[in-house]
């Protein structure tokens, strides 16, 4: 299923005020990973997501989805087979009820209004949102939006997941049941985040950025033992592979006599 991979080679952007925001990055994503981008603020996460569906045009380089080179021309197929989750939910929640914001994408691929009903009650009831049906989407809560602003996105029908900050702003019990949400998705998945304990959850595989470059891509795990690496990216270790301050051996000090 070439439809699912992601490629970009030589990836290059530059902001209009002349900040570099890529600097050659060049990445394969195969049919069915879920991989994470960590680093720090401004390492350039958003930005290489922001590409993977046309919202940004590579300064030079690539993009590759599947079998179509990003270009103009492609841009309206590459966007049916990449599905982008932004940080902020009220970027993708403009419509007056929850169910008008998730049948709006169906409805523009000019679906039946049968079709569009059957599959805004699927992917509602898919990410535990079926209860908001009718509920205006500022009127939820941070967890539920989220959830609302999934839908949006499944109910094109992708064949990848790109997510950027998916557990911001949550509260704990919202964080985990998201977490337990993503573990049943089959779709290629690409999760931009800070959380690394999240990572840990659900990509077996992680791409350190900094500063505009690829500075690490292996497995999750490995990577994230790496104090160096994490220490040089800004980055920490996950919560649960750190030493328990309060568990920890403590040093013994020599007794004066």
């Amino acid at each position: 299923m070439s439809h699912h991979i992601v490629e970009t080679a030589a990836l290059q952007y530059t902001y209009p005020d002349g900040t570099a925001g890529l600097k050659g990055v060049s990445l394969r994503i195969s049919h069915g990973e879920s991989v994470a981008l960590v680093g720090e603020n401004g390492a350039g996460k958003s930005t290489l997501l922001l590409h993977l569906n046309g919202y940004l045009t590579p300064t030079a380089g690539q993009v590759r989805i599947g079998d179509y080179a990003l270009t103009p021309d492609t841009l309206t197929a590459v966007r049916r087979s990449v599905g982008m989750v932004f940080q902020n939910p009220d970027d993708q929640l403009f419509m007056p009820t929850v169910f008008d914001d998730v049948a709006f994408g169906p409805l523009n691929l000019g679906l039946s209004g049968q079709e569009v009903e059957r599959r805004v009650a699927q992917v509602l009831e898919t990410v535990g949102a079926g209860h908001l049906s009718k509920r205006p989407p500022y009127k939820l809560s941070q967890g539920e939006k989220r959830s609302v602003a999934i839908a949006t996105v499944l109910a094109m029908s992708p064949d990848i997941l790109v997510m950027d900050e998916p557990t911001s702003n949550l509260d704990p019990l919202s964080r985990r049941r998201l977490i337990e949400l993503l573990k049943t998705f089959k779709h290629t998945k690409i999760i931009a985040t800070h959380d690394l304990d999240m990572a840990l959850d659900l990509c077996e595989r992680t791409i350190v950025l900094h500063q505009g470059r690829i500075t690490a891509d292996g497995l999750t795990e490995k990577l994230f033992q790496d104090e160096a690496l994490l220490r040089g990216s800004c980055l920490e270790k996950p919560l649960r592979m750190q030493q328990c301050p309060v568990c920890a051996p403590r040093k013994k000090h020599p007794v004066r006599e």
